[in-house]
């Protein structure tokens, strides 16, 4: 949070031309914010430059469910949960939004370092590549490193999210049950291994929509589950606002993305066998693993009506505690963040 902040404020500072050069909103106008992709001219190469960006686009809003994966060892989940979830979009909001703006003026779109093959990662970013422009000295470097621990952290959450879903798969049968058990702590010290033995795996190109479109269907099969049950939804500690119509928009949107996240492998001489692959495997592979638990163990669709809603919400109350109020604005302000 500190480096964001930090960044969008050394943003406005380079654009309005506090250090170095004024530039304002020049790019903007060359060389433009709808470029030509692959060389391809046209407004057909411009669109194909726009979806580019929007497929890519959709990486940087992937993983805000993982707050929801929290709620099993929150202290009060009713309470910190829906704190947590409505501090999400105001967080997209500012950061991602207005990071977007601040590296869309600051470096124009055909800055050569952003596609230098001989930088690294951390080179190419838009922040460092302006930083630079600018002239500070030892600054870019101190930004790297805020970089690598925002990613370390990215990383730590991940690893979180898939040992925990491994743990909850073994107690639930559906996975070999060592990776159930803890430690002392309550720590699933098995799956945890496991889940860190995969992180190889990250280094390969993968589809940034597989497998969200899943959790879009879940919420709709739940929403449908409390509407034939009867359930107001209104009596729940979190109420997501405009369903069940949000949650088909994000079904619709994931499912383009994943349909079309290697679409540059079906432009005539960009075909490339490891990136269609990474691209599309994961979606018939996840097909089959589905159909053939199916066919094995002989389960099927849980019916609306048959959802349960109350199995250990009881005790789930009854653990609740109070959470002390901020006592000054300190208090306040570090709740917030």
């Amino acid at each position: 949070v500190i480096t964001i902040v930090g960044l969008l404020i050394l943003s406005f500072l380079l654009d309005v031309g506090a250090v170095g050069e004024r530039r304002g909103f020049r790019y903007w106008k060359n060389p433009g914010p709808f470029v030509q992709y692959l060389g391809i001219e046209g407004s057909w190469g411009r669109f194909l430059g726009f979806w580019s960006v929007l497929i890519n686009a959709g990486f940087s809003f992937i993983g805000t469910e993982i707050v929801a994966m929290a709620a099993a060892e929150a202290r009060n989940p009713r309470k910190a949960l829906p704190k947590a979830v409505n501090k999400v979009w105001v967080r997209i909001l500012f950061f991602y939004i207005l990071g977007t703006l601040a590296v869309g003026v600051l470096v124009p779109s055909n800055d050569p370092t952003l596609t230098d093959t001989k930088s690294s990662q951390a080179n190419k970013s838009a922040f460092v590549i302006a930083i630079r422009a600018a002239g500070i000295k030892g600054l870019p470097s101190v930004i790297n490193a805020a970089l690598v621990t925002s990613a370390t952290s990215a990383a730590s959450s991940d690893l979180y999210t898939s040992s925990r879903a491994l743990y909850s798969l073994a107690l639930a049968g559906n996975a070999p049950r060592i990776f159930a058990k803890t430690l002392k702590n309550g720590l699933p010290f098995p799956a945890l291994v496991v889940s860190a033995l995969f992180s190889g795996l990250a280094y390969l190109s993968v589809s940034e929509g597989s497998g969200k479109w899943v959790i879009s269907l879940t919420y709709l099969r739940f929403y449908k589950g409390c509407q034939v049950q009867g359930i107001d939804r209104k009596s729940f500690p979190f109420v997501a606002p405009l369903q069940p119509y949000l949650g088909y928009w994000a079904l619709f949107w994931t499912t383009i993305v994943m349909l079309f996240c290697g679409f540059k492998n079906f432009i005539h001489g960009y075909f490339d066998t490891a990136d269609f692959v990474t691209s599309y495997f994961p979606l018939p592979l996840f097909i089959v693993i589905w159909i053939g638990y199916k066919l094995i163990y002989r389960t099927r669709m849980v019916r609306a009506t048959e959802m349960d809603f109350t199995t250990g919400l009881s005790e789930l109350i009854a653990a609740e505690v109070e959470e002390p109020a901020p006592k000054n604005l300190w208090d306040k302000f570090w709740a917030w963040i």
